[in-house]
């Protein structure tokens, strides 16, 4: 039975892990309102109130130890010592998969899912270090991970606009943050540098285009044939998926008639209150070139609407073969890419078709 028990609570740290992110995903959507920034909020201050407490709590047993008045472990003071940090398992990953959710999987970049993978059993993995000292500073470095991603988000939200400024001072805010709640911890448990040293790598990965520009988060984005405009929806003729592609739709491939013209319209969230410009990249696939830009068209739009705020653009005289459209920023950040195949010498077959409203 106690060996049972034993292995439980082995398990439960990851359980508690993939509990936060299962609730995240099942309550947070794809676009992100004040509601929302408040709840992650509340999860970065529950967060820290724990990281403080168990400073203490640690401060406290360590003063203890060395003055010979430890007092022997009971299975109930086990579950006691256990419940903070497993709490503290539950709000890393409520605020890791919102984040992740709201950045990364909205996104077309590999290396941002990776990235959440590794994140993921890296926070796993805290709860099996045995030396706390070393857990102190690996959960500092989660807690400012969490500050400055969430940061990321909130101030160009509050703000207004997508300027890479904002996105260094909400990264410095952060650090800074957990910087200042580790030295006011008693006795200021673990080591501080690997905060920097993550501030420092986004720092680096945002001008490289590895981190969608936030707040902007993708909706949708359709490329198709016979654009209309009906009410207040964006009408496109799109082709179906063949019946054993069964994990898509829509097929990857777009047919054109001579002149036809293609259409990409896209739908970005974007907070109330935000105005920018937003463009379409047409790439064209050369088997000597590789991808060559063959256009780039923008739109300037009002952020707030909730299906996201649309533009559209369109290319006339297509070639067939490889393409793709990125949507972007005005200083080129990418939002999001849709890669399909232009076919002009094959008919479309009508019963693949359909209307979608954008």
């Amino acid at each position: 039975m106690h060996s049972r028990l034993a292995n439980l609570r082995a398990y439960l740290p990851a359980l508690a892990f993939f509990g936060g992110f299962l609730w995240d995903a099942l309550t947070i959507g794809r676009s992100v309102g004040p509601t929302d920034l408040w709840i992650l909020s509340g999860y970065l201050v529950g967060a820290a109130a724990i990281l403080w407490w168990l400073g203490h709590r640690h401060h406290a047993q360590a003063m203890a130890v060395s003055e010979g008045d430890a007092a022997p472990a009971s299975g109930r003071s086990i579950w006691w010592e256990r419940a903070p940090l497993l709490l503290l398992q539950f709000l890393f990953g409520g605020l890791f998969s919102a984040l992740f959710i709201l950045y990364f999987k909205s996104s077309s970049h590999l290396t941002a899912m990776l990235w959440s993978l590794g994140l993921g059993g890296l926070l796993v993995a805290n709860e099996f270090i045995d030396d706390k000292y070393h857990r102190f500073t690996l959960t500092w470095a989660l807690f400012g991970l969490c500050s400055m991603l969430l940061f990321n988000f909130v101030l160009p939200f509050m703000v207004g606009s997508i300027s890479m400024v904002w996105f260094y001072l909400s990264t410095l805010a952060g650090a800074g943050l957990t910087h200042w709640l580790r030295k006011n911890t008693r006795g200021c448990p673990g080591r501080a540098a690997p905060i920097w040293i993550i501030a420092g790598m986004l720092a680096v990965a945002y001008p490289l285009d590895l981190i969608p520009p936030v707040p902007l988060v993708k909706r949708d984005i359709e490329v198709g044939r016979n654009f209309a405009r009906v009410g207040d929806e964006y009408r496109l003729t799109l082709e179906k998926a063949s019946w054993w592609v069964f994990w898509r739709e829509l097929s990857g491939e777009v047919h054109l008639a001579p002149g036809e013209r293609l259409y990409c319209v896209s739908s970005v969230f974007a907070p109330g209150g935000l105005s920018t410009r937003l463009y379409h990249r047409w790439e064209h696939y050369e088997p000597i070139r590789g991808w060559v830009t063959v256009s780039r068209k923008g739109f300037g739009l009002f952020g707030g609407r909730n299906g996201g705020f649309r533009g559209y653009t369109y290319k006339q005289e297509v070639p067939s073969g490889q393409w793709r459209v990125a949507v972007e920023t005005e200083n080129g950040r990418t939002v999001v890419v849709h890669a399909f195949t232009v076919v002009t010498d094959v008919p479309v077959e009508p019963e693949s078709e359909t209307v979608r409203g954008l």
